[in-house]
């Protein structure tokens, strides 16, 4: 059996790298405003009545028509009487014409219509979105329910690039053009599991140096003050298992003998599930995580999304 032939596929690698963008390169042979034209033309069924709705010349309509005519292969409008009417080619364009300016519209959302459908995206850590998600979509949803939200992970200069509409962290967000709110505070708990065999003596001094520790990877200035006071308690302690999810740590500590820590509602989530519970450590109880909210000062110019945020504001004041 023959095996493939390198220059026929070398052949078509060319062909599909120079048409990487098959819609861009389609669409930079039309121009748009064209149609514009033909829609107008449509609905309002003559050349006149559409030059007056776009303030343009009948002869300006008609030329653009024509150019229209030499794009698609069809004469798309026939004179009858005083008026036109359109081919069936031209209802076949006008349907997938009038839903792309639709959605258009819908995505500028120039007026900030409350009927229209938009996503907010708001960012947050992952176990951060596991924890109010459910608590700030039941607060939207009833100042407006027409809002599809999308939870995405936190990453640097987000809000500044308009990558976010609002992040929600226990980082501070360092930047002039961002306004924060504090939702709520939250302190650290030492956590094992239910039937952990030395649960009691942990944070003994016999025992506080010889257990095994989590270790929750944050980038630095993340929770730099909690760090900093679990680093005064067990200066020297031996940690056997790291990781970016608080998700995973529970579960790491439910099957092991490995002490963690962890915000306290963050604890309370996971506590059933994976039979964790805290051990007493006083010193921990100086540890304060505050949450908080970030927006970009641009957003009060939207009125849809300034909604949003104070939704969120009076969802946790009211807590």
């Amino acid at each position: 059996m023959a095996g493939p032939d390198p220059t026929k596929e070398r052949s078509i690698m060319e062909r599909n790298e120079e048409n990487n963008y098959p819609t861009f390169n389609a669409l930079r042979n039309i121009d748009l405003n064209l149609l514009t034209v033909f829609e107008a033309v449509y609905i309002h069924k003559g050349i006149v009545n559409a030059a007056r709705v776009l303030n343009l010349t009948p002869s300006a309509v008609s030329q653009s028509i024509q150019k229209l005519r030499t794009t698609f292969p069809d004469p798309l409008f026939i004179r009858k009487g005083q008026g036109v009417t359109p081919t069936a080619y031209a209802a076949h364009l006008h349907e997938y014409i009038s839903q792309g300016f639709e959605s258009i519209l819908c995505a500028l959302d120039v007026n900030n219509n409350y009927e229209k459908e938009r996503t907010i995206t708001l960012a947050s850590p992952p176990s951060l979105g596991a924890l109010l998600m459910p608590r700030i979509y039941s607060a939207i949803q009833l100042v407006n329910p027409k809002l599809s939200i999308r939870n995405v992970p936190v990453t640097e200069r987000q809000l500044s690039q308009f990558q976010a509409d609002i992040a929600i962290d226990t980082r501070p967000h360092h930047s002039p053009g961002i306004n924060s709110y504090k939702l709520y505070n939250d302190h650290l708990v030492a956590v094992c599991r239910r039937d952990h065999p030395n649960a009691e003596s942990i944070f003994s001094e016999n025992d506080i140096q010889r257990m095994n520790y989590t270790f929750l990877i944050m980038q630095d200035d993340l929770l730099i003050d909690a760090r900093h006071t679990i680093n005064e308690i067990l200066p020297n302690r031996q940690i056997t298992f790291s990781s970016y999810n608080f998700l995973t740590i529970a579960s790491m500590l439910s099957t092991s003998d490995l002490i963690g820590f962890m915000p306290g509602k963050v604890f309370e989530m996971y506590s059933h599930m994976y039979q964790l519970k805290t051990v007493e450590c006083a010193a921990l109880s100086a540890a304060t995580l505050t949450t908080t909210m970030h927006i970009n000062k641009l957003s009060s110019r939207d009125a849809v999304l300034q909604e949003v945020i104070d939704a969120i504001i009076h969802e946790f004041e009211a807590a």
